[in-house]
């Protein structure tokens, strides 16, 4: 009897070990806000559950590089942008873009309409523009070397200040301009009291210059792997579904990150139009990587004057071998 109750025991965890959830985990860009939402209503609403996945979702913050997480081995997957993986590919970094959740570009600089910026042809040179570095600071350099405005200052370039994750310096008139992301600073200038009439705005989208953002990596030797790569099939089309969801269910959306944020910083009126906005850059995409909007960021890239991004065009940096099983 005792034999038999000892091997019902071993049976039933055996049974247990093998329905186990596979684990994963996700490194993102930033902090706990609306711009993850997919991931984190995926996890909320079981989608990764119904994909037998145990996804850990990590934040991150000014002090965390994605990239240097997954390359020491913190992370399987990473949200990046385009830019700043490819710069790191160059460097000897084997990442490689496995699915675009993001559609269009939100970064885009806000000036003060009284600084006299109407024509970033004509107006930016003389004045000071703050820009993110961290790697988010390619997209920009890019931008000036396509409009041959030099970057180290004098009254025939621009001067460029390191700016940090807020809206000071436009708050403060330290600088004419400073990076926004659409859902994000943007909104935070509102919300100081400036009003849209005060302000000019130009999207990277609109001059032509615009690079893919939050896009998911991982390692080739990750791709590589039979299992692994089955587990990101798995992990793309349960946060394909989050992403979904999340554009049609906003508020929810914007609830589920609250839930989820630790630090309890963020509100639900920035969260709530943080998704709207987010929802219209996501719009359009399945999650597959569209090869041209991939050629029109190398491109942007390496016509980066004497300093580009990348000083050649990238092999083997995308692959749609996750996405083409994950969207059947």
């Amino acid at each position: 009897m005792t034999r038999l109750m000892i091997s019902s025991a071993v049976l039933a965890l055996l049974a247990g070990a093998a329905n186990a959830a596979d684990p994963l985990t996700l490194q993102l860009k930033w902090v706990t806000q609306a711009q993850f939402a997919g991931y984190y209503v995926a996890k909320d609403k079981g989608f990764y559950d119904e994909e037998n996945l145990d996804v850990t979702i990590q934040p991150g913050g000014p002090d965390i590089a994605p990239t240097q997480v997954l390359a020491g081995g913190g992370a399987d997957v990473t949200v990046e942008w385009m830019p700043a993986a490819l710069a790191a590919r160059e460097k000897g970094l084997p990442i490689v873009n496995i699915a675009q959740p993001f559609k269009s570009s939100g970064m885009m600089l806000t000036c003060l309409k009284e600084s006299g910026v109407t024509d970033p042809k004509a107006d930016f040179r003389g004045k000071t523009l703050g820009v993110w570095f961290f790697g988010n600071e390619y997209p920009f350099l890019s931008w000036m070397a396509h409009l041959g405005v030099p970057t180290a200052g004098g009254a025939d370039g621009v001067t460029v200040l390191k700016q940090g994750f807020n809206v000071d310096p436009l708050l403060q008139k330290q600088a004419a301009c400073i990076s926004t992301m659409t859902y994000n600073e943007y909104g935070q200038v509102l919300d100081a009291g400036l009003k849209p009439e005060d302000l000019v705005t130009f999207k990277y989208e609109d001059q032509g210059v615009a690079t893919l953002e939050d896009g998911l990596y991982t390692l080739q030797a990750t791709l590589d792997d039979p299992a692994m790569q089955d587990r990101l099939v798995r992990f793309v089309r349960a946060s394909m579904k989050g992403w979904k969801y999340a554009e049609e269910n906003p508020e929810e959306a914007a609830g589920i990150v609250l839930d989820n944020d630790e630090t309890g910083a963020q509100t639900e009126a920035h969260q709530v139009r943080m998704m709207q906005e987010v929802a219209k850059l996501t719009a359009g995409s399945n999650g597959a990587l569209d090869e041209a909007d991939y050629q029109r960021t190398v491109d942007t890239l390496l016509a980066g004057g004497s300093d580009p991004v990348i000083s050649k065009a990238p092999e083997g940096a995308w692959s749609h071998a996750i996405t083409d099983k994950a969207l059947q």
